[in-house]
């Protein structure tokens, strides 16, 4: 055998083992980042323990899931914005992030904070309680209009009776004094 053979296959041996140790670590590190992603998807901790901070976020209408996640991981709520991506994607609240401006806390964890955010806005709940009563009471006054308006009608048709029920005079007088012209 020739000495180059030798120091070759010795090289490309060598070149193997470190593309297999590389690999290896590769595959290691990646098993490790994914259990440690999959394990945090559902037991992520708070940011702080106690009564933490309160701090307002505001959620546009168009804002993305991603979006959100990416805002309050800036605002110091969430460590990891992707994190927050996946527990939107696989909590029972998904796709349901209202818009609106909502106070958290740094002491709530990510599956708390999307409760909040997919709830109904309570003031709207208020506001839509308060259209609904004035539109039943200006149901009952357009009701009450009506009423009316029948009444004017009747003593129109019935000139004499209706200058009897003295409800509506002044149609009644109308009504006869037109019926006595004719």
């Amino acid at each position: 055998m020739d000495i180059k053979q030798v120091i070759g296959s010795i090289v490309e041996t060598i070149i193997k083992v470190a593309a297999v140790f590389f690999l290896i670590s590769f595959v290691y590190d990646t098993a490790i980042k994914a259990y440690d992603f999959g394990y945090r998807v559902f037991a992520e901790e708070a940011m702080t323990t106690g009564e933490g901070r309160i701090i307002s976020v505001y959620v546009e209408p168009d804002d993305s899931v991603m979006d959100i996640g990416k805002m309050l991981e800036e605002k110091g709520l969430i460590r990891d914005a992707n994190l927050f991506f996946v527990q939107e994607l696989l909590s029972e609240n998904h796709g349901k992030i209202n818009p609106g401006i909502y106070d958290l806390s740094t002491s709530m964890k990510s599956d708390e904070m999307l409760a909040i955010m997919a709830a109904e806005p309570v003031e709207t709940e208020e506001n839509n309680k308060s259209k609904g009563d004035n539109q039943a009471s200006s149901g009952e006054e357009g009701a009450e209009d009506t009423e009316e308006e029948g009444t004017e009608g009747d003593a129109s048709e019935d000139g004499e009776e209706a200058g009897g029920d003295g409800e509506n005079g002044e149609a009644g007088g109308d009504t006869e004094g037109a019926g006595g012209n004719e």
